[in-house]
């Protein structure tokens, strides 16, 4: 039985990735001159029930929340656009769990691949049920570290009975789960730790280099810009062994999200040598802000611009490659570096091959 639940589940998710990414990007390559966001984040919330010193997200004195409305009208707007990927951002996304069940529920019934990041302190497993029993297609879970540490609260042991349950119930629900994984200056060892409780129990790995806010935005709200868990130079080289562990691992069939040249572009990044690398952000991926308001990408997210609105939006191509070419070289960021390597068709048979062999 457990055989064919497996290949249910597998089977499954090979058609919701073709149907919800693959045929939305082919569709992106044909209407290369247009906005056509194969993924769009939807910040529903502000605020946020931990403090994780290197975040510069969140806002516990912003009381703007997105309205169901809002979401309802953004994920029309967007499935108009031809995108089927709709995470669902903060803050923290489960200080409205009924809210996000609901955001959930619609957008699954309009095709789209929603998934939930948390950092799953507010996870109960009637939540979880009630997720996967609304077409939630993935959990991002994010955990730094084993046991918490100074400005790093997202650690496994205080999540672990959450974590347990989301496991076991990944086959019924069918949605993928995945840790999210911010590499700092405090937690190199808990990353490859946390790499094989990923591997021991059949989930994938998603990383992120720790970096310092971009200086042409402005974030009042961020209290711990001098935090020591930025990279630090003299930690370069141990950086680099951690990296190439990693990549080893993938190469051995460890499923990660990171292409390969992704995390070797950390090792630069680390050094303050990032090389422009053809970020699509305002074009093939956006931001949606709680008002309904847009922005192109994560750190651009509270510079004061005029992005425009869903159903008006403002992207002008020049504009955003001026921008970029003071952010690109201060950015490594994962969600919009791996999209910009995934449109070299090449690199898109690699994927297919290399998720095909891992499941």
């Amino acid at each position: 039985m457990d055989i064919l639940e497996t290949a249910q589940y597998k089977g499954s998710n090979t058609i919701r990735a073709f149907r919800k990414w693959i045929i939305p990007y082919a569709a992106s390559l044909v209407y290369n001159n247009r906005l056509r966001p194969v993924l769009s984040y939807l910040f529903i919330e502000w605020k946020c029930n931990i403090n994780c010193h290197y975040c510069f997200q969140f806002d516990n004195q912003n009381h703007l929340s997105m309205s169901f409305e809002t979401a309802k009208s953004s994920i029309d707007w967007l499935k108009t656009l031809g995108c089927r990927a709709l995470p669902l951002m903060g803050g923290e996304p489960l200080l409205r769990k009924d809210f996000v069940l609901r955001v959930i529920e619609y957008g699954s019934r309009q095709g789209f691949f929603v998934y939930l990041p948390t950092n799953g302190y507010l996870l109960t497993e009637d939540f979880i049920d009630e997720a996967g029993k609304a077409g939630v297609a993935a959990i991002n879970l994010a955990v730094d570290c084993i046991e918490p540490k100074r400005g790093l609260p997202k650690a496994l042991m205080i999540i672990e009975p959450q974590f347990r349950y989301l496991v076991e119930k990944q086959k019924k629900y069918g949605y993928i789960l995945f840790f999210n994984i911010n590499i700092t200056s405090k937690n190199l060892k808990d990353v490859k730790l946390l790499t094989e409780i990923a591997h021991d129990n059949a989930i994938a790995t998603d990383y992120h280099l720790n970096e310092p806010p971009q200086s042409m935005v402005e974030i009042g709200h961020y209290k711990h810009r001098e935090n020591d868990l930025w990279i630090q130079p003299d930690q370069a080289e141990e950086v680099d062994q951690l990296l190439d562990w990693i990549i080893h691992k993938q190469r051995r069939g460890y499923p990660m999200v990171n292409p390969i040249a992704h995390l070797e572009a950390f090792k630069e990044r680390a050094r303050g040598k990032m090389k422009m690398w053809g970020c699509r952000a305002g074009k093939n991926g956006i931001l949606i802000k709680p008002d309904g308001s847009l922005s192109p990408c994560f750190d651009l997210i509270t510079l004061d611009h005029d992005w425009g609105t869903i159903w008006n939006p403002k992207f002008d191509n020049q504009e955003l490659a001026r921008i970029k070419e003071k952010c690109m070289p201060n950015c490594s960021s994962t969600c919009f570096y791996t999209m910009a390597h995934y449109y070299n068709p090449r690199e898109v048979l690699k994927w297919v091959k290399k998720h095909g062999m891992v499941g």
